[in-house]
């Protein structure tokens, strides 16, 4: 990456700069390949957050069937971090797992469970597991919410075997106008379900997939406590990743968890598992990515503050802005042949861009994704009819409340005291994009015209070809759509 006018002496944000475009010779944004540069190969270079108002099953599925990767969080005990990897490692690389219910299942149970999945139906299964029906919200219309689905459900199904490839299935549903696809197994037992929508996604997109074909998910493990039994919990559990962050990085409690996890995880290699890479973090100065990679880190997660939940900057006045801490952290990785992610920040397809033009290898989104039907949050409904869910920083008295729950009382309030980040916002779904795959479409199609616009046809070359400019405050405006005259 190059500055069009020269690096200027003061550090920059994702709002402070732009790229220009250059001569291209690719004729399609699709000819763009959009693999991660971190060393692992992820067919798409997005990271979900681990944080507990986001990162759970639902997403760690969905985002691996797209090519991304989810990282659970570290507040989840070790048993339920293992279930939950558990059934991500035996879901459908294609077909979504579906929400479900019984022919004697209210309507109200079901309406309650349907936006857990953008699905927008629950499948109404027998007694043997096969699906029998389909209810969606607008078969509740004017019904009494006690009445059983059996007596409302829609019967015309389009069923197809579990091998049926995506094209094919997309071929089935708008032959017969219908939305969505149910796949069963060779007994008529209910597999997963796939939208119109989803059929066409799977044609584009590629699973990140492990060496036996099964969806990848990352774990944090987290420098307090017994770092040892939960990092030997994750990697037995068969966890593709295993993240060490803390909310400032570059400290001796972090060199030595990386050191006691390295030494763990090549034991457990040399047993015959696989190398798991460890990620460390957080930190924004190239000393610090030097430390960690040296402690034993494959990869280096950079921010401190940018993140929407974070009250990092305005209570401490630590932190740097997110563009020229990627930049100069990504090209001390470089040098030591690791990499980094960039891990908060982003708010447009456009900052995702501006990381991995900077050299970031794969780029981690948390509060974005909040506000999708997969976070693990509750559905709520605003009095304005706006639906949302509520995400809270992972440094905010509520996390740490949760985070400290078999410590004394007089400890936890003390641990309380000392909060850096937002315990309740609202994150409200975009109409237009309510789900997190919505969400990928519109990051990944601009990311694709990035590299376009730079003429890279990957992200290697995308890095080493951008050209970055410096632009003031009207610059950056200047760029904005209105969604309404002036």
């Amino acid at each position: 990456m190059r500055f069009t006018t020269g690096r200027p002496d003061f550090d920059l944000t994702y709002d402070d700069v732009f790229m220009s475009p250059t001569r291209s010779a690719i004729r399609s944004r699709m000819d763009v390949d959009l693999s991660s540069t971190d060393g692992l190969r992820l067919p798409i270079p997005l990271v979900v957050a681990n944080m507990t108002a986001i990162s759970g099953r639902r997403m760690a599925e969905t985002v691996a069937r797209r090519g991304g990767l989810a990282v659970i969080p570290q507040d989840l005990s070790a048993a339920v971090a293992t279930r939950l990897i558990t059934k991500v490692k035996s879901a459908h690389v294609v077909f979504d797992t579906p929400i479900h219910v019984t022919r004697d299942t209210t309507i109200s149970e079901a309406l309650a469970l349907i936006p857990k999945r953008a699905h927008g139906v629950a499948v109404v299964l027998d007694d043997e597991r096969r699906p029998v029906g389909l209810v969606s919200p607008s078969d509740g219309d004017g019904m009494d919410r006690f009445v059983p689905v059996h007596e409302l459900m829609t019967t015309d199904l389009t069923v197809v075997g579990a091998d049926t490839s995506p094209k094919d299935v997309f071929a089935k549903l708008t032959e017969r106008r219908h939305r969505l696809a149910l796949a069963t197994d060779g007994d008529g037992r209910l597999v997963g379900v796939l939208t119109l929508k989803g059929a066409m996604r799977s044609a584009i997109y590629s699973p990140a997939v492990d060496a036996a074909g099964r969806l990848r998910i990352g774990a944090a493990v987290g420098i307090s406590g017994d770092v040892e039994e939960r990092a030997r919990a994750m990697l037995d559990a068969g966890a593709d990743v295993l993240v060490l962050d803390t909310a400032h990085g570059h400290q001796d409690r972090m060199l030595e968890a990386i050191r006691l996890v390295r030494t763990l995880r090549d034991a457990h290699a040399a047993a015959g598992g696989p190398r798991v890479p460890l990620v460390g973090g957080n930190v924004v100065t190239a000393e610090g990515t030097v430390d960690l990679i040296e402690a034993g880190a494959d990869i280096v997660k950079v921010g401190v503050g940018p993140g929407a939940m974070c009250t990092t900057r305005m209570q401490t006045g630590v932190g740097r802005p997110q563009f020229s801490a990627v930049l100069d952290c990504a090209a001390a990785a470089a040098e030591m042949g690791k990499a980094i992610w960039a891990d908060g920040g982003v708010r447009h397809p456009r900052d995702v861009s501006l990381a991995l033009a900077a050299g970031a290898g794969a780029v981690m989104i948390g509060s974005w994704f909040a506000g999708t039907y997969e976070s693990t949050g509750v559905m709520n409904v605003a009095p304005d009819g706006r639906a949302y869910k509520e995400s809270f920083g992972m440094a905010s008295a509520r996390a740490v409340r949760a985070r400290t729950q078999e410590q004394s009382f007089f400890e936890r309030a003390r641990a309380g005291l000392f909060e850096e980040g937002i315990s309740s916002s609202r994150m409200y779904l975009d109409p237009g994009r309510p789900g997190v795959e919505d969400l990928i479409d519109f990051i990944t199609s601009g990311v694709r015209s990035s590299c376009t616009y730079a003429g890279a046809r990957t992200l290697k070359t995308f890095h080493t070809r951008a050209n970055v400019g410096v632009q003031s405050r009207s610059g950056y405006e200047e760029g904005r759509p209105l969604h309404q005259s002036w």
